[in-house]
C-alpha cells in the first residue's frame, strides 16, 4: 500500500490542527540548530526487507488487515543547521512491533504481529517534511536485552547514510534504565525524547508525534550546502 496517494489529504487536515510544522517556513535563526545527536544503529535494521517499504507501516501492500498497537502520525522536517530544509533527503524508520517483534531474523518472536510492516522510507518534499503512520514504540526484551520504547530513524543523502538516531518516549520511567539511553548526557537525551499527544477529534484515536531532523555540518561538501553522501549503514558502523 502506498500511503503517499493519501498524504496530500492527511497533511491538510494536520496542517488545519496546526500539527504540520513541515508545511511552513521559518524565519530567519539568530543562531545554527542544535544538530541532531547520533546514536547506535542497533542490530536490528532488517536484514532482509519486507516487500513492502512504503511509510504506512500499519498495512502491508493490499492487506484489510491492520497491525495492532496505538496508531501515531509522524512527522517533521529535514533541516540543515541554519535552518534550511533539506529536499529530497532519504529517512527510513523501523521499530519492532507491538509484541515487541523486529522485522529481522534475529529479533523475531513466535508471537510477531506479522501485519506490523517494521520498516518504512520517505522521501522529503521541497520543505524538508517526511510523514508515517505506525504505531506508539513500546519497551521489549530480546537477546535477553531490555529496552525502553524507541523508533529507530536513518538519513541518507545522495546515496549516503548522514545521520542514524533513535527518539523515546519523554518520562517514560524505563528510558533511565534503558542501555542505550543510561549513557547519554542529559542535555542529548533531552533532544531526543519526544510527547505522543492524540490527535484532536479523531474517531480512531490517532497519536501524533513531530521531530525535526538537523543534519551537522559534516553532512555538507562546503559553505553552498551541498550535501555529500549510501542509503543503509556507514561503512565499518559497529551497532549494539
Amino acid at each position: 500500500m502506498d500511503f503517499r496517494n493519501t498524504l496530500s489529504g492527511r497533511r491538510s487536515f494536520l496542517g488545519s490542527l496546526g500539527l504540520a510544522p513541515f508545511f511552513m517556513t521559518r524565519g530567519a535563526f539568530a543562531q545554527a540548530l542544535t544538530e541532531t545527536p547520533s546514536v547506535t544503529e542497533g542490530p536490528f535494521y532488517p536484514d532482509k526487507m519486507p516487500l513492502d517499504t512504503d511509510n504506512d507501516l500499519l498495512m502491508i501492500n493490499d492487506s484489510i488487515t491492520p497491525a495492532i498497537g496505538e496508531i501515531t502520525l509522524l512527522s517533521g522536517r529535514v533541516l540543515k543547521p541554519s535552518g534550511e530544509p533539506v529536499r529530497n533527503a532519504f529517512v527510513e524508520i523501523w521499530q519492532c512491533d507491538a509484541n515487541g517483534s523486529y522485522r529481522h531474523s534475529k529479533g523475531t518472536i513466535p508471537t510477531a504481529d506479522t501485519n506490523f510492516q517494521g520498516y518504512g522510507r520517505f522521501m522529503t518534499d521541497s520543505k524538508g517534511g517526511y510523514f508515517f503512520r505506525t504505531i506508539k514504540p513500546v519497551a521489549y526484551t530480546l537477546s535477553n536485552v531490555p529496552r525502553s520504547p524507541h523508533i529507530h530513524i536513518a538519513v541518507s543523502t545522495n546515496g549516503r547514510r548522514v545521520l542514524t538516531t533513535q527518539i523515546g518516549i519523554l518520562g517514560d520511567p524505563l528510558n533511565a534504565k534503558d542501555l542505550v539511553l543510561k549513557n547519554l548526557d542529559s542535555k542529548t537525551l533531552s533532544t531526543l525524547m519526544i510527547n505522543f499527544p492524540p490527535l484532536p477529534e479523531s474517531n480512531i484515536g490517532e497519536l501524533t508525534a513531530n521531530f525535526d531532523l538537523v543534519l551537522g555540518r559534516t553532512a555538507f561538501e562546503d559553505e553552498e550546502g551541498k550535501l555529500r553522501g549510501t542509503i543503509g549503514k556507514p561503512e565499518g558502523f559497529q551497532g549494539l
